[in-house]
């Protein structure tokens, strides 16, 4: 009755990637995070202060009356890195992205599990295994490892049954291991940002605001045209900040359900395998969510 929940509780990855992996996720993240800040600091001085954004083709001037890049130039020195984390979120998204995809495989999730629960019914353990081959993926190397090792079991002489299904439970637990941390990769960063970004526009929108009115007190009386212009550029990074954060939150929830839908049906297709093996390999036991 307990072998269920102890999958349950067990199948999530716990151990970590291989080194591998893991430096190749690291290399990824060195790469891409200076040159986002370059790419970054090239578009705020080249493109956003480009002259024809101002009055008189210089960018110290006031930015041409609707004209935005100029405006966004004037939020100061913060809005290349707010860009930058900007720039960041919408790599770091594209490249889940595609990891997940991979990882599910070449068609629908819900469609491969159920394939296997159909063939595990009628105790096709080779066509699942070649429906594994088929989906491929993440999901479909850890399921099919599972029914590699029923097989294994199958024929194994010297154990009881408890043992046998703990054997599988452990297999399918150490594939997942192998297989699905690697799809939190980068996560964090994406996380780090969704709290980062709009702390730092805040800071910038300080800084913008102490210019004002440090601008305002120098020229000795009220310029409420001059104090207007000054508050609207500091709160450009307010914007930025906002807008990165906002990017960075929905797709660090994406890609979170996302990868929880797939750890759930590699759960469905473990407790199906280990069901399967007890009812066709001895007494079938009770199980319970």
């Amino acid at each position: 009755m307990e072998q269920k929940n102890a999958l349950n509780k067990n199948v999530r990855p716990t151990a970590p990637a291989t080194q591998g992996e893991a430096k190749g996720g690291s290399a990824f993240a060195a790469i891409v995070i200076p040159l986002a800040f370059l790419v970054s600091v090239a578009i705020y001085m080249f493109v956003l202060g480009n002259s024809g954004n101002f009055v008189g083709g210089n960018n110290a001037n006031a930015a041409l009356p609707g004209n935005y890049l100029g405006i966004v130039y004037k939020g100061g020195v913060i809005v290349p890195v707010l860009m930058s984390l900007f720039l960041m979120v919408l790599i770091f998204a594209i490249e889940r992205l595609l990891t997940i995809s991979k990882a599910k495989g070449t068609k629908s999730i819900e469609s491969f599990v159920r394939t296997i629960r159909q063939k595990l019914n009628v105790n096709d353990i080779t066509g699942a295994i070649a429906a594994c081959d088929q989906q491929k993926g993440s999901v479909a190397n850890v399921v099919k490892s599972g029914l590699i090792k029923y097989q294994e079991m199958a024929r194994e002489r010297g154990m009881d049954k408890d043992q046998k299904i703990l054997a599988i439970q452990k297999e399918i637990e150490e594939s997942t291991a192998l297989e699905l941390p690697m799809l939190e990769k980068n996560l964090v960063i994406i996380s780090t940002i969704a709290s980062v970004s709009t702390l730092v526009g805040l800071l910038g929108t300080v800084f913008g605001m102490i210019k004002a009115f440090s601008a305002l007190a120098q020229a000795g009386t009220p310029d409420a045209v001059a104090l207007a212009e000054g508050i609207s550029e500091a709160l450009i990074n307010t914007a930025i900040g906002i807008a990165g954060s906002a990017l960075a939150i929905i797709a660090y929830n994406y890609f979170t359900s996302k990868i929880d839908e797939l750890t759930y049906s590699i759960d469905e297709a473990g407790f199906s395998i280990i069901q399967t093996f007890a009812s066709q390999h001895g007494e079938k036991e009770t199980y319970t969510a």
